[in-house]
């Protein structure tokens, strides 16, 4: 029996073979702590510092102004409680979309819960957000703006910089999530007006375990973790081979993500050239990174699709969401009834994806759907 097609690039991405190559030699022959002075350390402290500048380098930040976390999660979290419980902070709002991931909400409900307010702006059938709602929702007593750049479950690209720009007109901090965005579409920190970035490397062909915090220069966030205070705030022993395999992710991504994004955009055509079989497309199909498809399928009145393909690694939305059994959160702010966010399929592919594992996965989608057809006729 043939191993299935991974097309779940959504919940990760495979390790770029020049990534594993990249960290093998800093987890073995050169172990040393990079805050240690002595040869070892300084070695590791270097491998440290240019990793940091791929990063840096990727989101045209300073690189003094990157920090490196376990992964996205914890960016965000340090982000928000950090903003939200730095001295002097006064204003007690938080500004966030419907459609956020869950580390944000979670995150903003948990705040909330020690005396935050919350804002959740819906967004459109198209899972875009109104420019007005947002301005409506603003005002002197919010300190933050939450905003991901491109949504993990629809691939849609919310558009940032003029989210920024009322953010700052109303005396807020901005923070993007850019776990999914981050390597894959362009992102400058200094032209979209981003006070706090999040990030992580397994979306983009990295280790899993270790991701960054971009915080403008003077924006002033209280630590999350305590003690030796490493990351400029953020204590801890640095893993340096996952940091090397975040800066080499990073590098890989500057040089390929025009290349990417075709591939990404030829491959999604062609799926869906390739199905056979009514569907609609969850999210603007424009405003999108490609390498994210969400659809629907009419003839299955809500049945689950994930049992009916089981040569396909797909998702049917969130990796987080599928510990839950809950509709996905995105889907139904999307209007999707509970029934059909159940049935959705997320299908994600990338820079390792191939044409025939493409074509493989709209036959087995293709059989899936006409056979539920022919069962009703």
């Amino acid at each position: 029996m043939s191993l299935p097609v991974y097309l779940d690039y959504g919940a990760t991405t495979p390790l770029d073979p020049a990534v594993a190559a990249a960290m093998q030699p800093w987890g073995v022959d050169h172990f040393g702590n990079p805050h240690s002075a002595h040869r070892w350390g300084y070695e590791a402290k270097a491998a440290v510092e240019t990793a940091r500048g791929h990063v840096a380098r990727l989101i045209n930040a300073p690189v003094e102004a990157i920090a490196f976390t376990s992964g996205a999660t914890e960016s965000v979290n340090w982000a928000m409680k950090g903003l939200l419980m730095a001295p002097g902070q006064s204003r007690r709002r938080i500004v966030t979309l419907a459609t956020e991931h869950s580390c944000v909400l979670e995150t903003a409900e948990y705040l909330g819960g020690i005396g935050a307010q919350l804002t959740i702006v819906p967004v459109r059938a198209n899972g875009l957000v109104d420019l007005g709602d947002m301005e409506r929702a603003l005002g002197e007593d919010v300190a933050l703006v939450s905003t991901m750049l491109v949504n993990n479950e629809i691939g849609v690209i919310q558009p940032v910089a003029e989210i920024a720009r009322l953010a700052h007109a109303a005396g807020a901090v901005m923070h993007c999530d850019a776990a999914q965005g981050f390597g894959k579409v362009p992102i400058d920190v200094e032209a979209m007006g981003i006070d706090l970035l999040s990030l992580t490397a397994h979306k983009v062909h990295g280790p899993k375990g270790i991701g960054a915090l971009y915080r403008r220069p003077f924006t002033v966030i209280a630590p999350l973790l305590h003690g030796g205070g490493q990351e400029d705030g953020r204590s801890g022993t640095l893993a340096t081979p996952l940091i090397v395999g975040l800066g080499e992710a990073a590098r890989i991504a500057v040089a390929r993500m025009a290349e990417d994004h075709a591939h990404a955009l030829r491959l999604r055509d062609q799926l869906l050239a390739g199905l056979g079989v009514p569907y609609r497309v969850h999210g603007d199909l424009e405003a999108r990174w490609p390498g994210n498809l969400n659809l629907g399928f009419p003839a299955l009145s809500g049945r689950p699709i994930l049992p009916l393909i089981p040569g396909i690694a797909a998702s049917s939305g969130s990796a987080c969401s599928q510990l839950s059994g809950r509709p996905s959160h995105v889907l139904t702010a999307l209007g999707l009834s509970d029934a059909e966010a159940k049935s959705a399929l997320r299908l994600g592919f990338g820079r390792f994806t191939t044409d025939a594992e493409v074509d493989i996965a709209a036959q087995q989608i293709h059989k899936a759907i006409t056979a539920l057809l022919n069962e009703a006729a």
